[in-house]
């Protein structure tokens, strides 16, 4: 019986297929094949009588192509990679090579992060639509909390997003890493998606809400306080390798994960689930606990991030860095606070400006000690428990208990 992968495209029986089934050693047949295809692959380059002139001069540039230079361009050493060459910065092997993988971790989180997908449109706005339009639905200072959280938030992840983008993926040398960025950058996308889609739902100035950060105080103050960090890395000639250089990238990670994602975030998280725990707002709720899911995995990579970072660069965590990055950590918990007085002039939402300043300085203390700092605030404790229990809730349930939250797209996700 005839094997149809013997037959060429023309239906001929290829040359040496009755000896397919010869005895012969796996190298010699597979070297044999590769001068097949290379022959083969060569021969459909050459210009054909039949060639517009537009094909005959591709053929031609084709022909001349130096292979070697074009993979002289790619990063890193050439040849395979060990584990043991690769590094968080400054690596010289292959970035395009995904394994051997030397994190196991950081690929962890890229398939929880993709196993815990979701899109804005699955929540249902209705009943949020109509309590916001209601004159009896909410109050004045739960109708701050609403806009000015949007209004952070909105560019916040556009900001993060930018940052990922633009900087700290092509300074990170290491694929595992580089691969949960970018589902990281996606996730900010989408983030700005769900606020978007809030803001839209609810009827919103679109124009002044995504102003906040230009023009309220409180607001701005946090966006400048983060763009101070990016400046550097995002300029295209940046490069690690030097002393300054890589502190000034280490500063960034500190920045963006420690402060930006790790301390902003957290006053406008517990207001807006606040509201949701009173069955007020269940769908900007539903989207902020999702989105504060996300934002606990963004938190976790970049702290084992700087840690990875300062295991293998030992001289960068000298005693001027410690300082100054228990200082930037300070200086966005006290930002948080007069963010959180501003959204909070008087008690709303059973909570207040003093307990919200007390959680504030609880999760600067986490922050601190996640990077082998000294904690600043001794003896906080957290006034609002049931956040924690909203990060680290096992069950598959949304605790506004509106849905079954049903999201993931693959595997169980445990928030262990």
């Amino acid at each position: 019986m005839l094997n149809w992968d013997e037959l060429d495209i023309h239906g001929h029986k290829a040359p040496g297929a009755d000896a397919a089934d010869r005895s012969e050693p796996r190298a010699t047949a597979a070297g044999a094949l590769d001068a097949a295809g290379n022959a083969a692959a060569g021969n459909a380059r050459m210009i054909d009588s039949r060639d517009s002139a537009a094909v005959v001069r591709a053929k031609k540039a084709l022909n001349a192509l130096d292979v070697t230079q074009g993979l002289e361009e790619l990063e890193g050493a050439a040849g395979r990679v060990a584990v043991d060459e690769k590094r968080m910065i400054n690596c010289r092997a292959d970035l395009n090579q995904l394994v051997p993988l030397k994190y196991d971790w950081a690929w962890q989180k890229y398939l929880d992060g993709c196993a815990n997908h979701w899109m804005p449109q699955e929540v249902n706005m209705t009943a949020d639509i109509i309590l916001w339009k209601s004159a009896e639905g909410l109050s004045e200072d739960e109708r701050r909390i609403v806009m000015r959280s949007l209004g952070f938030f909105a560019t916040a992840d556009s900001l993060v997003a930018n940052n990922l983008a633009l900087a700290v993926y092509r300074l990170i040398t290491n694929p595992e890493c580089r691969q949960y960025i970018l589902r990281q950058a996606f996730e900010e996308a989408i983030h700005t998606h769900a606020y978007q889609y809030c803001i839209e739902s609810l009827g919103m100035d679109e124009g002044e809400i995504f102003n906040m950060y230009r023009e309220v105080p409180t607001v701005a103050k946090k966006a400048a306080w983060g763009l101070r960090y990016t400046r550097a890395i995002s300029d295209p000639n940046f490069k690690t390798g030097t002393l300054f250089a890589d502190k000034e990238l280490l500063r960034n990670l500190i920045a963006y994960y420690c402060v930006l994602e790790g301390i902003f975030f957290y006053c406008g998280f517990t207001q807006i689930l606040s509201m949701g725990r009173r069955n007020k707002m269940n769908g900007v709720a539903e989207q902020f606990q999702y989105i504060l899911r996300d934002e606990s995995m963004h938190l976790n990579f970049g702290i084992d991030v700087i840690n990875q970072i300062k295991i293998e660069n030992p001289h960068l965590w000298d005693h001027a860095l410690m300082e100054e990055a228990t200082q930037m950590i300070i200086q966005g918990t006290q930002l948080e606070i007069e963010y959180a007085r501003d959204t909070m002039p008087r008690g709303v939402l059973g909570m207040n400006a003093v307990m919200m300043e007390d959680y504030l300085k609880f999760i600067a203390n986490r922050r601190l000690s996640q990077i082998g700092l000294k904690e600043e605030y001794p003896g906080t404790v957290n006034p609002f428990p049931w956040m924690s229990e909203i990060m680290d809730l096992k069950k598959e349930k949304n605790f506004f208990e509106t849905r079954v939250i049903e999201y993931q797209t693959g595997g169980a996700l445990s928030w262990d």
